[in-house]
């Protein structure tokens, strides 16, 4: 699941992939710019399902269908995300490493500035279609501003608040909370028939960081200026973390053993009817891999101040999802080209969304019935109307790295008992903030 993300970030800095040259990538021979391998191709796919064998049963017979349609063999490896960014790193210093890869859509501007990956010009975007294909918001999230793209959207995903439809009735409430007061408010009903009420990954940087950058959003902050320069002590930013803390320290929303998880904890204990509610991306088939009926939960728009999801102070997710990018110096340069056509084609795209739970970032094949689902309609609606790109400067990883850490140590004092004030929130901000590199 890509949720593991986090432990990906853990204490891995970008600085190898910002000193690198155009250096990366290709296979155990690459580096020579050659088509000596028109027949194979390596890829590295992110880890989407319950397990890598599960990834492997998804992928196998789509990279066997390519064969049958283009003579080329795809030599897979499903990459845990505890591994993938410093896999990738490493490969753009070495040059060993795939043709082809998934990375973090966060990540795309982060590792646009390595130089290693190919660029996504005109001719590269027609080569599978065009650029229009895609749909706004999923390109968004694939490099800084004012660049050609660094990669190519392969599945999108979003924030929603999934809920235990027993639980509340057992707790008599009548529908899913669409404000923050509201979501606190039903907590304390919740717990008084004997659950959780909300779980969270405390331990986790990468669910940290989405939930603060949505946060943020609502109390009108950002977490860098519009020169790119970091910010993350302003009074928006600061009540935001505090408000996400807040959901354990002060509003026992949040059960303190939460503090210690990043491994996917809360959706088992979800799954398990121990906790009633979880803010999750994309969940229904994790759900579905742990055993939960889809009668069991409920979807619905992740809460917002006002409760009516939008634009401005009622963002309510950041653009999830993952992209799929080219090592600039493969060996198989045409061969690449081709692969990512073909896994974002209308039919793949269809399959392997379809498979993962999550939504095509391809137009054509998002307007497929199959994701006008309860399981998928509150995520094109977020998609399209209430959801942020992530910010998309060259200090992304290391941002995602320090608040991420910031907000896990906040969790761990609301766990064990020690205040979180304003004061000791913007300690932690301003600890994050001197971490990171000179722009």
């Amino acid at each position: 699941m890509r949720s593991i993300r986090a432990a990906a970030i853990g204490a891995v800095t970008l600085s190898l992939a910002i000193a690198a040259t155009a250096c990366g990538g290709g296979s155990s021979t690459a580096g020579n710019g050659s088509n000596d391998s028109p027949k194979t191709l390596t890829y590295w796919a992110s880890n989407q399902g319950a397990s890598i064998n599960v990834d492997k049963k998804v992928l196998q017979p789509e990279l066997d269908k390519f064969k049958e349609q283009t003579g080329i063999t795809v030599k897979l490896e499903v990459v845990p995300w505890s591994e993938l960014l410093n896999r990738i790193l490493t490969a753009t210093t070495s040059g060993q490493g795939p043709d082809v890869l998934n990375i973090g859509n966060t990540w795309s501007a982060s590792l646009q500035a390595s130089g290693a990956l190919l660029p996504w010009d005109a001719e590269n975007f027609r080569t599978i279609g065009g650029k229009d294909r895609f749909v706004d918001s999923a390109l968004g999230s694939t490099g800084a501003q004012g660049k050609d793209p660094a990669a190519v959207p392969l599945y999108s995903m979003a924030y929603a608040l999934y809920y235990n439809k027993k639980i509340f009735a057992d707790a008599g409430i009548a529908k899913p909370p669409a404000t923050w007061d509201e979501l606190v408010a039903d907590a304390k009903k919740i717990k008084q028939h004997g659950a959780a009420a909300l779980g969270a990954e405390g331990a986790n940087l990468s669910e940290n960081i989405h939930h603060a950058f949505v946060f943020a959003k609502q109390h009108g902050a950002d977490f860098f200026t519009a020169d790119g320069k970091p910010d993350f002590t302003s009074d928006g930013a600061v009540a935001a973390i505090k408000q996400y803390v807040d959901l354990m320290a002060k509003d026992k929303a949040i059960p303190p053993g939460n503090a210690e998880y990043a491994q996917n904890q809360s959706l088992s204990d979800f799954a398990k009817g121990k906790t009633a509610m979880v803010l999750w991306q994309t969940a229904s088939a994790t759900f579905k891999s742990l055993g939960m009926k889809d009668d069991e939960w409920g979807v619905a728009p992740a809460p917002t101040p006002s409760g009516t999801p939008g634009t401005g102070t009622s963002v309510n997710s950041m653009v999830a999802g993952i992209n799929m990018a080219v090592f600039k110096n493969t060996d198989n340069h045409d061969g690449a080209l081709k692969f990512v056509k073909f896994m974002t084609s209308d039919a793949e795209q269809k399959i392997l969304n379809t498979a993962y739970g999550s939504i095509p970032p391809v137009k054509a094949a998002q307007s497929d019935p199959a994701f006008n689902t309860q399981a998928t309609a509150v995520l094109r609606s977020t998609l399209a109307k209430s959801a942020e790109a992530l910010p998309q400067v060259p200090q992304e990883s290391q941002f995602e790295t320090a608040v991420g850490t910031a907000v896990k140590e906040l969790f761990a004092d609301a766990a064990a008992g020690r205040a979180v004030t304003t004061e000791s929130v913007k300690a932690r901000l301003h600890k994050a903030q001197q971490q990171m590199p000179a722009k």
